[in-house]
């Protein structure tokens, strides 16, 4: 099904109704050439796969307890793998008319094989799950840089001082970053981006499992049980696992990027082998983090584990490394922020220019040079509309700064129509797998029941953040 494939960057392959870029010259080139391999591919996941996510992964585990919650950490990591590896095959498709097809999208990819009516479903929650995860990133950079002010205050004041700031300058702050890192004009321009912001997510991974391991062994005995947190009703209780499981969803799939990454590999080897192999090596090394945070930070603090791992002030000490891990944590969403916004971006560059292809305001670009700094290419469409957006995820955040009950409604949201159905429905397509068949039935049965797994979370963490906007 169109597995190899030669660096035809020379000869582009273009969509049904595409022109050639010869025959239409005031619209920007649809083909690049690519130069992604196997690392800056775990980069890219790594840095869209750890982000905000894993500092709930130990306040998860307390709701879930000591057996369900590692299980449920390597059950949605097992679904991301099955899922990447089905959507990996997506990404070339043969098409009798035009010749072998790259689809440069995820919505490219179920249009070609469900047609256009699911393709408009599956941009709308592949919109809204990016959205939602810029204002997620919003929050969370927020609530890291109040974190690291507050640590200077408790460290010269004491714990018990009354150290209580507000997000909402921070997350101004954040915001305005986002406006001028908004202006990259795609993925293919963002591999040093990725790499800085994987090392950072790596760094504050390393001192969250450490801080974790160092209180479990000052209290010298593991906190938690096998139930994880008590609660005074069960409906309570029912509650805080559907975020739990909501948030572990959130933490996992990179489904609605994984097509864009794939096209910034250069072939040979075949797109999908290298993507399958990177999606392996990131997934092994984020769901070892994962079970290390969230189980070091559930045995170090049991029932008083806090919402997010590192600005919950389980750990005042050393102040100076909580202080740099929030930094870390920063520096990573100001990349993992763009890593989930250029898809985005992206959809919109393409239908402003096939809608206007000789207005300047669309398609022109501007070369801007600072000193010290590397040329900025600015275009007038990119600068209003990335602007606007980063300014809406902004302000909707600063209206809903709830961390966990966020996370899980996105993580649910985001988690079967993306990571399950679309990824199984094209798996039939393309393999001629007919109705009730032993492989069908199998995989409609699979699909069944995450989507159960999904509206329980997804039902729990809306009751979570109406609650949370109440009180």
């Amino acid at each position: 099904m169109g597995e190899t494939g030669g660096d035809d960057h020379q000869t582009p392959l273009l969509h049904p109704g595409e022109s050639s870029p010869d025959e239409a010259v005031q619209t920007p080139p649809l083909t690049l050439k690519r130069t992604g391999n196997l690392w800056t591919a775990v980069a890219h996941i790594i840095t869209g796969v750890i982000g905000s996510g894993v500092l709930s992964l130990a306040w998860s585990m307390a709701q879930l307890g000591w057996i369900a919650g590692p299980l449920s950490m390597l059950f949605f990591a097992f679904i991301t793998l099955v899922s990447t590896f089905l959507l990996c095959n997506c990404y070339r498709s043969p098409d009798p008319e035009y010749g072998p097809t790259r689809h440069r999208s995820y919505v490219d990819a179920v249009d070609f094989s469900l047609g256009k009516r699911s393709a408009w479903v599956c941009g709308l929650v592949i919109q809204i799950s990016l959205y939602g995860i810029g204002i997620a990133y919003v929050i969370t950079s927020a609530t890291s840089m109040r974190a690291i002010q507050k640590s200077n205050c408790y460290h010269q004041y004491g714990h018990d001082a009354a150290c209580e700031y507000g997000d909402t300058f921070y997350m101004l702050l954040f915001g305005a970053v986002q406006i001028v890192m908004s202006q990259i004009p795609g993925f293919h321009d963002m591999d040093w981006l990725s790499i800085v912001a994987a090392i950072m997510s790596f760094t504050y991974s390393f001192i969250g499992f450490g801080l974790g391991v160092a209180k479990v062994i000052e209290n010298g005995v593991i906190m938690g049980n096998v139930g994880g947190i008590s609660t005074s009703t069960t409906i309570e209780k029912v509650w805080l696992v559907s975020q739990a499981l909501g948030d572990i969803a959130f933490a996992y799939p990179y489904a609605i990027i994984l097509i864009e990454i794939q096209d910034t590999l250069k072939s040979p080897p075949p797109e999908n082998e290298t993507m399958k192999k990177g999606s392996t090596i990131a997934i092994c090394i984020t769901t070892f983090f994962y079970l290390c945070c969230g189980g070091f930070g559930y045995a170090a603090f049991g029932d008083s584990t806090p919402g997010n791992l590192l600005t919950g002030f389980g750990f005042y000490e050393p102040y100076w490394l909580i202080d740099f891990a929030n930094a870390c944590i920063v520096l990573h969403l100001v990349g993992g922020y763009q890593v989930y916004s250029q898809p985005l971006f992206a959809l919109v560059d393409k239908w402003f220019a096939e809608k206007y292809p000789n207005s300047e305001f669309v398609n022109r670009e501007y070369t801007l040079k600072l000193p010290l700094l590397p040329s900025l290419r600015l275009n007038l469409l990119r600068l209003c509309f990335r602007t606007a957006y980063v300014a809406s995820a902004t302000g909707i955040a600063m209206i809903f700064p709830y961390f966990n009950d966020v996370l899980g409604v996105l993580g649910a949201i985001n988690f079967w129509p993306l990571s399950i159905y679309f990824p199984v429905e094209m798996y039939f397509i393309q393999k001629n797998i007919g109705s009730w068949t032993t492989k069908w039935i199998v995989l409609q049965v699979f699909s069944i029941f995450c989507l159960l797994v999904t509206m329980f979370a997804l039902v729990g963490s809306f009751e979570g953040l109406i609650t949370a906007k109440l009180s």
